[in-house]
C-alpha cells in the first residue's frame, strides 16, 4: 500500500512528502528505477487502499464506485522540497474527485468536492 502521512495544517509548513509521495512512487521509484510495474504502483495507491481502509465505493473504476481519478503523463514528477514543500508535481494534467473536475489541463478548477470519508 501506498500512503502518506504528510498532511498540511494551516499555519505550519508541510512536510514535502503532502505534494509529493504519490507523484515520486509514479515518477522516479516506478519509472526510473523499476520498483513496481505502472499497474502495481497504481492498485498500490487505489484498491489496496481502499480495501484497507475499508472504503467499499473508491478505489476501482466501475459502475456504482465513486470517481476519484487522476489523469497524468510518464513524466510525472514531484518538484516539492523542504525548502518549497508546496509545490505541484509536473505530468498531471487532470483530475476528478467524486466525479467533478479539481484540476484541468493542469489547472485548478477552485471546485472542492471531497470530504472526510469514513468506513462503510
Amino acid at each position: 500500500m501506498v500512503g502518506s502521512d504528510g498532511l498540511p495544517r494551516p499555519g505550519t509548513r508541510p512536510h514535502p512528502r503532502a505534494f509529493g509521495s504519490f507523484p515520486r512512487i509514479l515518477g522516479p521509484l516506478r519509472r526510473d528505477r523499476h520498483w513496481f510495474t505502472l499497474e502495481d504502483a497504481v492498485r498500490r495507491m487505489t484498491s489496496v487502499s481502499a480495501q484497507r481502509f475499508g472504503l467499499a465505493t473508491r478505489g476501482l473504476i466501475r459502475p456504482g464506485m465513486v470517481a476519484d481519478l487522476v489523469l497524468f503523463e510518464d513524466t510525472v514528477t514531484d518538484r516539492a522540497t523542504f525548502e518549497e514543500p508546496a509545490q505541484t508535481p509536473t505530468g498531471i494534467t487532470d483530475v476528478w474527485v467524486a466525479g467533478q473536475p479539481v484540476v484541468a489541463q493542469g489547472k485548478s478548477t477552485g471546485a472542492r468536492p471531497g470530504k472526510v470519508l469514513a468506513k462503510a
